[in-house]
């Protein structure tokens, strides 16, 4: 496939990489100068290109960039696209970086913002895998204890391909619903980076309580940086699911 993929930090470039090593084409474009950007992709395996080239000509787009940098990007970069192009958000919104955002504040799921503001539909994924898990977790098919992710969304077709591209990468995949479904997966759910297989993520998901995730994710993050060292991933996994499942 020839995908595309916006932002170069721990979840893009862990795809990016990931990806590349699949035998994919993938460029990839970031805010560095350019030289950065070229070292950037090299190292990934990829092509570098600027935020219009990384969406044209392309199978798919992941978008991997803070919340609050969507409503930067021009109007019309993915209204243009063809249909036929998946547009995946990977990310999540953390008031403490993307400062606060009122329709999210009040319960609009992320991605349903993030479509509005991209003007096109989009699939969530990728969301509640840490970006270790995403580089290092894959497993093959039938691995006992295999990571599985949730992808929410309205097309049928596009979620077929992308589970195919997620299977590939190494983890089951769960159909989380609609795009509306979205906040099921969103930090302080059950289903967000706690490592689960395909069946214990569904009932994760099925467990999720409206609006209760977001008094959750401000108390892990508060924990976190409150800390000394960043914990491993081992650590933020058993800690999420100590709060989110409420189990160690």
């Amino acid at each position: 496939m020839k995908i595309g993929i916006i932002g170069t930090g721990p979840v893009g470039g862990s795809l990016a990489k990931n990806l590349s090593a699949l035998g994919h084409q993938v460029k990839v474009t970031n805010t560095r100068q350019p030289a950065e950007l070229v070292r950037k992709a090299q190292e990934l395996g990829a092509s570098p290109a600027t935020l219009q080239e990384v969406v044209q000509d392309v199978d798919l787009v992941f978008i991997a960039v803070p919340f609050k940098v969507l409503n930067e990007f021009p109007k019309d970069l993915f209204r243009s696209l063809p249909p036929e192009v998946i547009v995946v958000d990977t990310g999540n919104y953390y008031p403490f970086r993307d400062d606060k955002i009122e329709a999210l504040e009040q319960g609009q799921p992320e991605s349903v913002l993030a479509a509005e503001q991209l003007g096109r539909p989009t699939l969530k994924a990728f969301n509640n895998l840490l970006a270790e898990t995403i580089a290092s977790g894959g497993t093959a098919p039938g691995t006992p204890g295999r990571i599985a992710l949730s992808i929410a969304g309205d097309d049928a077709r596009a979620k077929q391909v992308l589970s195919d591209l997620c299977n590939a990468l190494g983890f089951d995949v769960v159909d989380g619903g609609s795009l509306a479904d979205s906040w099921r997966q969103q930090p302080g759910t059950p289903a967000y980076c706690t490592e689960l297989t395909a069946s214990e993520l569904t009932q994760a998901l099925a467990n999720a309580v409206p609006g209760k995730a977001p008094q959750i994710r401000d108390q892990i993050i508060s924990e976190l940086l409150q800390r000394a060292a960043w914990p491993t991933r081992e650590e933020v996994v058993a800690g999420n699911r100590a709060q989110q499942l409420g189990k160690a």
